[in-house]
């Protein structure tokens, strides 16, 4: 009975020795590997993901644009400088444009890049031009850094 029991021991010893598990060094190879992927992988989404904030504000300044076209013929000019993109979400009064509205041009929300600045206008009456300072906030720059500008 006895010796059955050392046998049965002894089998499932040797059982342990033949199912090798990974060695440390095994597991960090894998983990080197894992990290280089997420890297790579990482890096190309954040890529993507600010080249869609650059697309996304060129469009938002495409429909202001829109917007800006509809106000002239309305008005018979642009919203001036000083009156600003604030005259496609209020009325600037009748003495400014008698035909306005009736309804707004845009909500005072569009009136913001992806980043969450406000557009850059400026206008003389007959023409205007619209911009963003892009990603860092700042003029100049360079890749999705580079300020948006859309001149009619």
């Amino acid at each position: 009975m006895r010796m059955a029991r050392f046998a049965k021991l002894n089998e499932l010893m040797k059982k342990g020795r033949d199912q090798r598990g990974m060695t440390l060094i095994e597991i960090m190879i894998v983990m080197a590997i894992l990290a280089g992927l997420i890297g790579v992988l990482g890096t190309t989404a954040m890529n993507q993901y600010r080249k869609s904030q650059i697309e996304q504000t060129k469009i938002a300044m495409r429909e202001i644009a829109k917007q800006l076209e509809a106000y002239n013929l309305a008005c018979n000019s642009y919203p001036t400088t000083e009156q600003g993109l604030m005259a496609l979400v209020e009325d600037p009064g009748s003495d400014v444009c008698p035909n306005w509205g009736p309804d707004p041009y845009l909500k005072k929300s569009q009136l913001k890049d992806r980043w969450g600045n406000d557009f850059i206008y400026e206008s003389d009456g007959t023409r205007f031009t619209l911009m963003s300072h892009g990603a860092d906030k700042r003029p100049g720059g360079t890749g999705v850094n580079k300020d948006i500008t859309l001149d009619e």
